[in-house]
């Protein structure tokens, strides 16, 4: 599922997370706070404060999966959430790519390409609309 993220969504939890939290905490977040299915099949981020670790889940056809990273030296670079209202962003998986890699997202400029209307998500049909920048 994580390697297959071309047509996957992937939403950022802009929150920082207290990393012991388990699938069903994270699951609350994402209904609550971020306003989103989590049995949709998005990939869901979550950080902590420190910014040294990544947490991911996802419903894998059967079930909830969890996948982990703790870095041992150095920080993940994240996209400026300060300015985001919702609890969520929605980011794409060349951004995903970068902040795996810890590549400083504030040096990147992206060229203009033109993008297909969005057809609408079907998660989340009663929450609010989720920013999409990255």
């Amino acid at each position: 599922m994580i390697g297959n993220t071309g047509s996957t969504r992937i939403f950022l939890c802009t929150q920082d997370t207290d990393m012991r939290k388990s699938f069903d905490s994270l699951r609350g977040i994402i209904r609550s706070a971020m306003h989103l299915d989590p049995l949709s099949g998005g990939l869901f981020l979550f950080k902590n404060k420190r910014g040294d670790r990544i947490k991911c889940v996802y419903w894998d056809s059967d079930g909830m999966a969890m996948w982990y990273k703790v870095l041992q030296r150095g920080t993940f670079q994240f996209p400026d959430l300060q300015n985001f209202s919702a609890a969520g962003v929605e980011i794409d998986a060349s951004t995903l790519r970068m902040i795996l890699d810890g590549i400083d997202l504030s040096s990147i400029r992206r060229r203009e390409r033109y993008r297909a209307p969005e057809r609408a998500p079907g998660i989340g049909s009663s929450g609010p609309a989720h920013e999409r920048s990255f």
